[in-house]
């Protein structure tokens, strides 16, 4: 580069750097100076969170956990506005909320990727004071986002990435209020070297920082009861079960709301409706019934559920959400819960999406599969005609839809036109059949089957396939009607 294109360089810079400051209304005298008390925010806005307890499996001495780090803010939007005069000058930042503006230290920023070891992370045995893994974890405020209280504004303002352009000249890192910052979205978890057993995880971020943000001990701590174990446990497929009695999956969850739609619900509902059972075969034994399912959204709008964790147990509280043609929120109501399930699912399931039940040839209950709960994701295209038909939908494979167990807040959608299956090979999608007489029977696949989910007809909701079981031993079969000139393939995903 000749001086000329240097000097001008400089220039552009300064320009630049001077008019990010006037648009921001600040300036680089905003920072304490080196050696004053940096000063202090008068009320916490910020806290760190994480759950109260984990486990994870170690392989071969790694443990990947989900931690689950976030930043919530507590009672305003939280912002943290950087900027630097020229590339000989440290990036100086500062913390915006609608209290006014307190300087970050300075060197908060090497670069404008986050905030340099924002959070400190202590690995250590219960009892013991002595970490056995000890990190500083730069931090990113600027992420995709989750909203944690169910009255948050539906989408964030904020960049959903930190730059990480060497030449970066400014940038702005923002939680909006009710919403969180996943700590570890941008970097990602570095295995922890821990053998089997119990420990004890404390998250907080460092101390330098507690002033700006009016952190205290509290606030800037989270502690979260490790447990780990060796390799993968429950991972089996399970059969069916009995009718359930106020319990779900062997253990009973809080207090399950039932608030059904109020009526004050206006504009466009989604519209849940079920397609037949395929994909229907019996497994080597011939001792369990198999089969895959469809539930599908022929609405005029998503179904949107969002859940919102308990800090104390593996359960959300779940809501639905309305919106208006052009998309705007204009309500929700609590219709539910979602778990984390681990068999060889690993994600948070919502509890009412839909039911399989077995028939007798007089379609009297027989057997209820213990496939009770789903985690909601547009899988497959099943009618694109429908009108508001979603002809781009997100959350399209269940990676992206259900989260992790550390999860704070999740949302899962089924978009108008698609539908969620769940093949044959998924923990309990089947019925035993051991013990069950040959003859006629049903399978029956039902959309919303608690009512608890507001939809435009609920009379569709149900799809019965018919079927034949025959044979002894491991010589029985199962024969499936047809439907139309439908040819299903041997194999289903």
């Amino acid at each position: 580069m000749t001086p000329r294109v240097l000097l001008s360089t400089v220039a552009c810079l300064g320009l630049a750097a001077a008019g990010l400051a006037a648009a921001a209304g600040t300036t680089a005298s905003a920072t304490a100076a080196p050696g004053a008390p940096a000063p202090r925010a008068t009320t916490p806005v910020i806290s760190l969170f994480a759950p109260a307890k984990l486990e994870a499996p170690s392989e071969g001495g790694r443990v990947y956990p989900a931690l689950g780090l976030r930043v919530v803010t507590t009672g305003s939007d939280v912002e943290v506005w950087s900027h630097r005069s020229s590339y000989d000058e440290p990036i100086v930042s500062e913390v915006r909320t609608s209290a006014g503006t307190t300087p970050l230290p300075v060197g908060s920023l090497k670069d404008f990727s986050g905030i340099d070891g924002f959070v400190v992370l202590d690995v250590r045995r219960p009892g013991s004071t002595t970490p056995v893994i000890h990190r500083k974890i730069d931090t990113c405020l600027s992420s995709t986002g989750e909203r944690v209280q169910p009255d948050a504004a539906p989408t964030s303002p904020y960049p959903r990435y930190c730059p990480y352009n060497p030449y970066t000249l400014g940038s702005v890192m923002g939680v909006q209020k009710g919403w969180a910052s996943n700590i570890f979205e941008s970097t990602g978890l570095r295995p922890l070297r821990l053998e089997p057993g119990r420990y004890v995880v404390e998250s907080r971020i460092a101390r330098r920082y507690w002033p700006a943000f009016g952190l205290t001990e509290e606030t800037a701590t989270s502690v979260t009861r490790l447990s780990v174990v060796d390799g993968c446990q429950d991972c089996g497929g399970r059969g069916s079960q009995p009718v359930p009695s106020g319990t779900h999956h062997g253990r009973a969850p809080g207090e399950r709301p039932r608030q059904a739609s109020s009526g004050r619900v206006t504009g466009p509902v989604p519209d849940l409706r079920s397609l037949p059972a395929f994909g229907i075969e019996l497994n080597n034994k011939h001792t369990t019934l198999r089969f895959s399912a469809t539930v599908w959204n022929g609405g005029t709008s998503p179904l949107v559920i969002d859940g919102f964790r308990r800090r104390d147990a593996e359960i959300m509280d779940a809501y639905q959400y309305f919106f208006d043609t052009d998309g705007n929120q204009t309500g929700y109501e609590q219709v539910g819960t979602m778990e984390f399930h681990h068999a060889n699912h690993n994600h948070w399931h919502f509890e009412d999406f839909a039911r399989y039940d077995l028939l007798d040839a007089a379609k009297n209950y027989v057997a209820r599969s213990r496939k009770q709960s789903f985690c909601l994701a547009n899988t497959d295209a099943v009618d694109y005609t429908v009108p508001g038909a979603d002809w781009q939908p997100e959350n399209t494979d269940l990676a992206t839809a259900c989260g992790d167990e550390g999860a704070l807040s999740i949302r899962e959608v089924l978009s108008a036109g698609s539908g969620d299956t769940y093949a044959q090979y998924r923990a309990g999608q089947a019925f035993k059949i051991g013990d069950l007489p040959n003859g006629v029977y049903y399978i029956r696949v039902e959309g919303n089957p608690e009512r608890n989910l507001t939809e435009s007809d609920t009379t569709n909701n149900v799809a019965d396939r018919r079927i034949r079981i025959g044979g002894r031993g491991d010589q029985r079969w199962v024969k499936v009607a047809p439907l139309g000139d439908i040819v299903e393939p041997d194999f289903f995903f």
